[in-house]
């Protein structure tokens, strides 16, 4: 089985996140894309509170896709999400030999480089770089890394956004969730 992981804070996941993977699906001919929530993400501050929201939210956001999982590992670890450590995980769990496809967006991938145990990491994974907006980055930069950036038309929202107007852009029943447990009020 060919897959593909997705690992994100998802906070929350959106419309975008989906047309992401949906679209890897159609490119790449994966049979499964793989959402993986972070629990405690090392580059982002979050309410740790909010973890299982998040993850319940990306449940309900992929339930009508029988492409699409959503993994717990990361949520039984109940510490930092580490890529590297979640990428063995899975290669173990799926036995996979090769490299792992992996969805990144830019403004993560630009980071690349600070992420735990990187060195590591690049030799286990094939980074799918989703553009996002008009962000850009210097490919001679991460000329050791085996990745490759890919478009799809323009979807130009992020996880700020949301939370801080969540009625206007998310998927009903993610709006439906976050009105009911009072989320980012």
């Amino acid at each position: 089985m060919t897959i593909c992981i997705f690992p994100g804070t998802f906070n929350p996941i959106h419309s975008a996140h989906l047309k992401m993977a949906e679209f890897a699906l159609a490119k790449f001919g994966f049979e499964k894309i793989i959402f993986i929530p972070a629990y405690i993400p090392p580059h982002k501050d979050v309410d740790k509170k909010l973890a299982n929201h998040r993850f319940k939210m990306v449940q309900i956001a992929t339930q009508s896709n029988d492409k699409f999982d959503v993994s717990d590992i990361e949520y039984k670890s109940e510490g930092k999400s580490y890529t590297l450590i979640t990428v063995k995980k899975v290669k173990e769990l799926y036995k996979i030999k090769d490299k792992l496809s992996l969805i990144i967006g830019t403004d993560a991938f630009k980071n690349i480089k600070s992420w735990y145990k990187t060195e590591e990491l690049k030799d286990l994974v094939h980074f799918i770089v989703f553009r996002r907006g008009e962000d850009l980055i210097d490919i001679n930069e991460f000329i050791d890394y085996d990745f490759e950036i890919t478009s799809m038309p323009k979807i130009d929202i992020s996880s700020t956004e949301i939370r801080n107007d969540y009625l206007k852009e998310n998927l009903e029943e993610i709006k439906d969730y976050i009105k009911e447990n009072e989320l980012y009020a």
